[in-house]
């Protein structure tokens, strides 16, 4: 048994020399640059890979299996003549005893130069399609079915399974390769640049730490941006799980839409994903950009069917207005120099592949809170979904200055000319009519980006300024998909009264249609006209409903094409540097043939009421029924108004009520003979004038007075006549002296 040992052990030797002396043979005697050739038609037909080796072929056989390739390319054999892939320097080796256990054993694996261009031509075909693929055999004679499979034995199947392949790789290192994308039909680019990837030892379930540099660019738009990658990488095959633990990112980008700017970024935190589970996460995420900086956490399932994102996002205060502008952002004219300087949100995330929601959103801006939810519920229709509840905001701080006076400066110029002409106590001339157009006939709406427009908003603040209008209790609900845009509800108290707003915007055609319904109830009518920088011409509780609707893109066609109707009724008011007790004195003066000999008591004219309805036709409101109830008189007027030039002309009436010796003046008693009459009024000039541009209208007070004066001969005739004539004689005398 001894020597029969001796003689096994020498056979093995003689074994392993021989082994080794034929793998000897092999590295030294064999050449694989002699088959070249081969080995090109062999990647032909097996993986439909055209292969050109233009540099030597190196191996080694044992220990370890050995391979280096120099300057070979590799192309489709769809597009032989387009390569995908060009090499420099592949360098590997492999030891062989481990593979027969499926276990790979590799020492460091070396890529040089490796550049990989891959393109799409017009019809959407890429130049590295067919890979895997052998070549079709059109003249391959046919062959004959394949005989249906047999089913296993029972023996067959408890064969015990195959042990999983084991990788063990001393290094990676990939340096100086760059990747290319090119798509002819969209004109788009896409590179990466100067790749430098570095790996330890690789093996699974056992660290890994990488490290990746390379230089990322564009050219719709043309973006540059540089990254470093760092980070340790577990792995584990059977059980399809990944970690990237450590992981800590950061670079520079910059190009067209930064606008000549830098942004510098950086993110960390720990990545996994569970292929089984379907799950992928990013926990104690980290990121900045220049001045911003954030924590969170992403969480994704069901990778393989309908990814579904959650997580938290937490950015910390900064300053918005620098940060955009750091980045190339222009931001539009703002009326608050310091708008957008706090910025601060906490907010939960959610959203799929086609849309991303903040829920729970915390917002701090500037001075305002806000809470709710918001974000883009479908990518594709840029539908954007708003529920927030604020303390308060003034939206004028967000919004372009605007300038106290947006009419044209020959309607100012007409308007000053017309008010220098208007002072004293209605003794000057009667204003003339404005003729000069008050409206802009620049195009407002963006047509397009509004059919476009998929929203749902939801708002409530507490307090609201807009348009200089304190709004207390505001809330909006609005909305618009495919061209149509309705605001639903706008409400707030506004100086202790009320608002409420509901508009359509008809977009679709190439004219849009507008149309608004609004109520007003007790608000203080000069707080309205001081806000908005207007002279205060009257003062009172204003009750207003509208119903109105127009056409057009500019100020000016939507004036010229307004109709609608608007009822009003102005409460305990006062008509302000407008005496027309004044006024009605000097007319009944006249007729008393008097000069007045005092001056008036007040420049202004209390009224406990002052209502009407308007009737508008493209641009002119027609008033037929204007009533106003002052102390001891009673106005009547008719009259239109002229929105498109700010302009009005009323004829009105005043009618002498109650104690008749009040009037101011011993010139003006009131006595039975001006019972009944309606004394005449012209009111006519630019808008801003108000009861300013009201005179006596002399042509109908002489009408009046011949009505007085044959009143007072049809006296006399009764007087002197009495019975002595017929009374057929007496009427007619009075009918002439009448006429």
């Amino acid at each position: 048994m001894k020597a029969l040992g001796k003689i096994l052990g020498l056979t093995i030797l003689g074994l392993l020399l021989v082994i080794v002396a034929l793998g000897f043979a092999l590295t030294h005697l064999f050449d694989p640059n002699d088959y070249k050739d081969e080995i090109r038609q062999l990647a032909r037909d097996k993986a439909g890979l055209e292969l050109q080796i233009n540099g030597d072929i190196g191996w080694s056989l044992f220990p370890w299996l050995g391979l280096e390739l120099h300057e070979t390319t590799l192309a489709s054999t769809r597009t032989p003549q387009q390569p995908f892939a060009d090499l420099g320097m592949l360098g590997l080796s492999v030891r062989v005893m481990p593979l027969l256990r499926r276990e790979v054993q590799m020492s460091d694996i070396t890529v040089q130069g490796l550049n990989l261009t891959l393109n799409r031509d017009e019809n959407g075909t890429g130049n590295w399609e067919g890979l895997g693929q052998p070549p079709a055999q059109e003249d391959a004679a046919p062959t004959e079915p394949t005989p249906p499979a047999q089913p296993e034995s029972p023996e067959e199947a408890d064969v015990k399974p195959r042990r999983p392949l084991r990788l063990d790789i001393d290094s990676l290192s990939v340096n100086d390769a760059r990747v290319t994308y090119h798509d002819a039909k969209s004109g788009q680019q896409f590179s990466a640049e100067g790749i430098e990837l570095s790996t330890g030892a690789i093996r699974e379930g056992a660290p890994i730490p990488l490290k990746l540099n390379a230089f990322f660019g564009s050219n719709q738009p043309v973006m540059r941006a540089r990254t470093e990658l760092q980070g340790t990488l577990r792995f584990d095959n059977q059980l399809q799980r990944y970690q990237l633990e450590d992981l800590r990112l950061s670079g520079e980008a910059s190009g067209e839409p930064l606008q000549g700017k830098t942004l510098s970024f950086t993110a960390q935190g720990q990545l996994q994903a569970d292929l089984v589970a379907q799950v992928a996460e990013w926990t104690s995420l980290k990121f900045t950009a220049n001045q911003l900086r954030g924590l969170g956490e992403i969480k994704l399932r069901d990778l393989q069917e309908q990814p579904k994102l959650a997580g938290a996002l937490t950015i910390a205060q900064f300053n918005a207005r620098e940060f955009l502008e750091g980045i190339g952002q222009q931001l539009p004219p703002m009326a608050e120099k310091t708008a957008l300087s706090k910025v601060e949100l906490v907010t939960r995330l959610t959203g799929t592949q086609n849309s991303l929601m903040f829920e729970e959103l915390n917002l701090t801006l500037d001075d305002s809170t806000f809470t709710g939810q918001a974000g883009i519920s479908d990518f594709a229709r840029q539908a954007l979904r708003v529920q927030l509840k604020g303390d308060r905001l003034n939206l004028d701080h967000y919004l372009p200055p605007t300038s106290t006076d947006t009419t044209s400066a020959a309607r100012r110029s007409e308007v000053k000319k017309t008010e220098a002409g208007a002072v004293g106590s209605g003794t000057t001339p009667l204003p003339d009519q404005p003729t000069q157009q008050a409206w802009s006939d620049e195009s407002i709406l963006p047509l397009g980006p509004l059919r476009k427009l998929d929203t749902n908003l939801n708002l409530s603040i507490g307090s609201l300024t807009a348009m200089k209008l304190p709004l207390e209790a505001f809330s909006l609900v609005a909305n618009s998909a495919n061209g149509l845009l309705v605001l639903e509800q706008l409400r707030g108290n506004l100086y202790n009264g009320r608002v409420e707003v509901a508009a359509r915007l008809d977009a679709r055609p190439d004219v849009p249609l507008i149309s608004s319904q609004q109520r007003i109830v007790h608000v203080p009518i000069e707080r309205l006209l001081e806000s908005q920088g207007q002279d205060v011409m009257i003062k009172g509780l204003l009750n207003l409903d509208s119903d109105l609707n127009t056409r057009g893109q500019s100020q000016k066609a939507w004036i010229d094409n307004l109709n609608g109707k608007i009822g009003f009724i102005i409460d305990n008011g006062v008509l302000l540097e407008a005496n027309l007790e004044q006024q009605l004195c000097r007319a009944i003066a006249t007729l008393n043939r008097k000069p007045l000999t005092s001056e008036p008591r007040s420049k202004d004219t209390p009224f406990r009421e002052l209502k009407g309805n308007l009737t508008l036709r493209n641009g002119v409101a027609s008033n037929p029924d204007l009533k106003a109830s002052i102390p001891g008189l009673t106005v009547n007027g008719n009259g239109d108004v002229d929105l498109r030039v700010l302009g009005m002309d009323y004829r009105v009436g005043i009618l002498v009520e109650g104690d008749k010796g009040a009037m101011p003046d011993e010139a003006c008693q009131v006595n039975e003979r001006y019972e009944g009459i309606e004394w005449p009024l012209r009111c006519r000039g630019p808008l801003e004038l108000g009861a300013k541009a009201c005179r006596f209208d002399k042509d109908a007070l002489g009408k009046v007075a011949a009505r007085l004066a044959g009143e007072k001969l049809n006296e006399k005739i009764e007087e002197k006549l009495g019975d002595k004539v017929s009374p057929e004689l007496k009427d007619a005398l009075k009918g002439l002296f009448n006429r």
